[in-house]
């Protein structure tokens, strides 16, 4: 099957994670994609493909040449965002696509438009696999595991290419920041790796953010709002005072490139109880800890307006840049970029505007780097991906495994 085949197939299994559960995985139905992922992955001839208890499948592509040279690994993640509905996902292919608006839901008057999406140019010519304009599509990132899934299946009906050894994973949780909680480096066994979890053909990340939730807890008092005067403290307007206190222009809205921000990502209040839970990025270090320390200020400030214990800010960091966990294995990135040139792929190495399982994993002792997918517009009903695009990765990750023969 090729990578656009597999990737049709895996869209199919809802795989939906979900925020501020206990237990990973958070969704049970994230087995189903993986048990049918080991089952390819033995009807191939990976013979210790598995998944364990927490949904994190592991597989191993023996090496066929007496050379040592690093062990290599693919990662990808099965979840997908908990922001828009991964079930009943029926994708459509758009053939020879003619640069014009794309139709994704008549009834719903849902159509994707180059004037609101530029990228759509680059595309023209190409088959693109779209929505239906109800759901998400998955290839963020089920993109990434059907161009790992290509690849293996390359290699193992052509035993006549070289290769070392290349271990393969997939993750459960990525979207709701616990994708490698549970992932068991030792036992994967790759020296480096590469999260195949990226956009556009051609982005190569070693850069992401540094990263922290924040939760801020506001207690009111109430009282008859006919004399409530001088004995009322509405706790949704204390939360609206601590968020106009945040530098407005520091919200992603207004952000690019390297630039950081405080997101705001949901709210909740009445008059007695108030919450606002954000989100704090920063590609410095030295700046994502001013951020917090900014936080923490405006608690304090408010707390002794107002009085000890009317806000309560809770701060958890959760990744941080892997960039210095990279530059001593510098060769990953010049390796990747010179199987891009050769496959004629312009390279474009971004900094990443978020996270990946790498990020965390390079923290673990695993350098991990960041590779394409080719998807476009993710976490959201306007995604799409080309099929080019899919196919394309799937030989660069192929070129990729070749190149480390030779290291």
């Amino acid at each position: 099957m090729s990578a656009a085949e597999k990737f049709l197939k895996y869209v199919t299994y809802d795989t939906r994670s979900e925020e501020d559960q206990e237990p990973i995985p958070s969704t049970a139905k994230q087995f189903e994609l993986a048990e049918e992922l080991v089952r390819e992955m033995k009807a191939m001839g990976i013979e210790d493909g598995r998944v364990d208890d927490h949904c994190y499948v592991y597989g191993t592509i023996p090496a066929n040449t007496d050379r040592k040279v690093p062990v290599l690994g693919f990662i990808a993640h099965m979840d997908t965002a908990p922001v828009v509905s991964g079930a009943n996902v029926r994708p459509r292919v758009v053939k020879n696509y003619d640069g014009g608006p794309i139709v994704l839901n008549e009834e719903e008057n849902v159509v994707m438009r180059p004037e609101e999406f530029p990228q759509l140019s680059s595309y023209r010519g190409e088959d693109l696999i779209v929505t239906d304009g109800t759901t998400l599509l998955g290839a963020d990132d089920k993109a990434g595991i059907a161009e790992i899934m290509a690849m293996a299946e390359y290699f193992l009906t052509h035993p006549e290419v070289p290769h070392g050894t290349i271990k393969i994973g997939f993750t459960p949780d990525e979207e709701v920041g616990r994708g490698a909680d549970l992932f068991d480096v030792k036992g994967f066994g790759a020296d480096v790796a590469y999260t195949v979890d990226g956009g556009p053909l051609g982005e190569l990340e070693y850069e992401n953010f540094n990263a922290a939730s924040a939760r801020v807890y506001f207690k009111g008092s109430s009282i008859h709002p006919g004399s409530a005067k001088g004995k009322m403290r509405n706790a949704s307007l204390l939360a609206m005072e601590f968020h106009s206190m945040l530098p407005p222009a520091e919200n992603p809205a207004f952000t690019e490139g390297y630039e950081g921000f405080y997101h705001l990502n949901h709210m909740k209040g009445e008059v007695e109880d108030a919450m606002l839970d954000y989100i704090v990025r920063d590609h410095d270090r030295e700046k994502f800890e001013a951020k917090k320390e900014y936080m923490s200020r405006a608690a304090s400030y408010m707390n002794e307006k107002y009085g000890e214990g009317t806000v309560r800010l809770e701060l958890k960091d959760s990744y941080y840049n892997m960039k210095e966990k990279i530059e001593p294995h510098m060769y990953l990135i010049d390796l990747a970029k010179e199987a891009m040139e050769e496959l004629e792929i312009t390279p474009c190495i971004v900094p990443i505007r978020g996270g990946t399982d790498g990020s965390r994993l390079s923290y673990m002792g695993l350098p991990c780097p960041n590779l394409c997918t080719g998807g476009e517009n993710c976490h959201g009903k306007y995604e799409f991906i080309s099929i080019r695009s899919l196919e394309k990765t799937a030989e660069l990750l192929t070129a990729i495994a070749e190149k480390f023969v030779k290291l």
